[in-house]
């Protein structure tokens, strides 16, 4: 029976143990509320790394500590070898400029067309293209999430999945080599929800990026996660693949697979 210390571990290949994301012995408290109490995990490249727990135990705040939206109290945070609580303010512009952010809402502007939402990131992080080589970007950003023909629609014309994939599509135009999804599926149907989880995957495997995905849709869990991270009383409880902490006996863990 695995306790709350142990982590449930699984071999993988020597070359892929590059991490791109190192995190270390990090707090994060606001007031009296501690979210992160000694939290540590690492991505390594090429991974989809589900961080998953119930609702309001930190995850959301542990991917704003990584792209600096948050401020930890302590411990590191290394990004493509970078210690971000070192970053000022324009290195960590840059360092945003190759880490993708997927928010839970979406966050496109209603008031700009397809087109203009995904231009953004572009004229935002100062990207010098010509007017076709921007164009060619936001056209190739569409096709990968199967929507080019939504290039000059506003996101009020658009469905809830298609506003996911449009976002998902400004989030890729960057060529980030690492991507935060932050709940990606909630507030989707069932079968939109499979859809953009396998979109996650399909992406992932064309781009080789590496992803964090916070979640509690145990199908988008099982269908994205190379591996699983369980953020419980502010600590990285376990970690381990799918298959593995599905056949684990700790109530602590049963729970999220039952």
């Amino acid at each position: 029976m695995e306790t709350a210390t142990q982590h449930i571990t699984t071999k993988s290949d020597p070359a892929e143990q590059t991490p791109v994301i190192f995190i270390e012995h990090v707090c994060k408290r606001f007031g009296d509320n501690v979210v992160l109490n000694d939290f540590g995990m690492t991505v390594e490249k090429g991974e989809n790394v589900v961080v998953l727990g119930r609702s309001g135990v930190g995850k959301s705040v542990l991917i704003k500590c990584i792209v600096g939206l948050l401020k930890a109290d302590s411990g590191n945070i290394v990004v493509l070898d970078k210690d971000i609580t070192s970053l000022d303010h324009d290195e960590m512009d840059k360092m945003r400029a190759r880490v993708g952010f997927l928010f839970q809402s979406n966050a496109l502007y209603d008031s700009m067309t397809v087109r203009k939402n995904l231009e953004f990131p572009l004229r935002r992080h100062w990207i010098e293209s010509s007017r076709d080589e921007i164009d060619a970007m936001v056209l190739e950003a569409l096709e990968n999430v199967g929507l080019a023909h939504t290039i000059d629609m506003m996101p009020e014309e658009l469905s809830g999945g298609m506003k996911k994939r449009v976002a998902l599509a400004r989030t890729l135009i960057l060529k980030p080599e690492i991507i935060l999804y932050d709940e990606p599926t909630t507030g989707l149907d069932p079968v939109t929800g499979k859809e953009i989880s396998m979109l996650i995957v399909e992406l992932q495997a064309k781009y080789r990026t590496s992803s964090i995905i916070i979640s509690h849709d145990m199908h988008c869990v099982k269908l994205t996660a190379s591996k699983i991270v369980l953020l419980m009383d502010g600590k990285n409880y376990c970690s381990g693949t799918y298959e593995a902490l599905s056949r684990s006996t700790d109530p602590a863990v049963k729970q999220f697979f039952e």
